[in-house]
């Protein structure tokens, strides 16, 4: 028997890059997945990709910072698969500038999708978490489920040019330690992976075309300066970037029954960096 067979995943930003490896790694453990991109079109073809390899999966397309997304999200796995087991908040991008250049819009925009968001997720999870648990128990059961938030390097240690992305992320290892506490009467583990350099569209050079994301009509150039990669990748012992394989790995030992004991920790993914 698979390790997640029978389980339900929701996985924000699952369309491309770390989300959509790990949606397809979860997806080949057996747990059914509900699949989210800002686009229809990445979220379609990782849901034609799961269902290709003999999976189940839907889509929940939208942004993630809509004040009813979190609501829908859930909603949709509890529609589409009877129950909900694991929440993994993976959405994100980067607005840099060094704080003398960074607007309030900059700075609220990385609050709202690293943090807000991953808050009303949970928030509309809670309920079926709570009821659920408390049938278990009263059933003389235990179930354990999982949650996993995605935070950065940049969070846990700092990084120059991204307070707002630093600040938001670094938010996220509270919420995991203080939601570790709170629903761990629900037999609930709260985790978070911090990465280091994964090789996404958000870590090539800012002058790529495939750093520019739309966002509601709206183009951010994300990236990082041609200048910087060469002396990131000296900097992790490993001497390379990260795959989002590799990437999604880290995720996944955190959704499978090994780590039901392991709860309120953050996990840095970055190949040895230890600034």
């Amino acid at each position: 028997m698979k390790k997640l067979e029978g389980k339900t995943a929701i996985i924000s930003g699952s369309g491309r890059g770390i989300g959509r490896a790990l949606a397809l790694k979860l997806a080949a453990d057996g747990a059914n997945i509900v699949v989210n991109d800002l686009d229809e079109a990445p979220a379609a073809e990782v849901v034609a990709a799961i269902k290709a390899a003999g999976g189940a999966a839907v889509a929940c397309t939208g942004n993630v910072t809509a004040e009813d997304f979190g609501d829908r999200f859930v909603q949709t796995a509890l529609d589409s698969f009877g129950g909900l087991d694991i929440i993994v908040n993976n959405a994100g991008y980067t607005r840099d500038a060094v704080i003398q250049k960074q607007t309030d819009e900059q700075f609220q925009a990385m609050l709202d999708v690293h943090v807000v968001a991953p808050f009303r997720i949970l928030r509309a999870a809670s309920e079926h978490f709570r009821v659920t648990a408390k049938q278990e128990a009263a059933e003389g059961r235990e179930v354990i489920r999982k949650v996993v938030n995605i935070s950065s390097m940049a969070g846990t240690h700092g990084n120059a040019g991204q307070v707002n992305y630093s600040s938001a992320k670094s938010a996220l290892v509270g919420m995991t330690k203080t939601m570790s506490k709170e629903w761990g009467r629900y037999k609930v583990c709260v985790n978070c992976v911090a990465f280091g350099f994964i090789e996404t569209r958000l870590t090539k050079p800012n002058d790529d075309p495939a750093t520019l994301i739309e966002i509601e009509g709206k183009a951010i150039q994300a990236g990082v300066p041609a200048a910087m990669l060469g002396a990131l990748k000296t900097i992790v012992p490993l001497g390379r970037a990260g795959t989002p394989d590799e990437a999604a790995g880290g995720v996944y030992l955190f959704c499978i029954p090994e780590s039901d004991y392991i709860s309120g920790q953050v996990m840095i993914v970055g190949g040895g960096v230890s600034l």
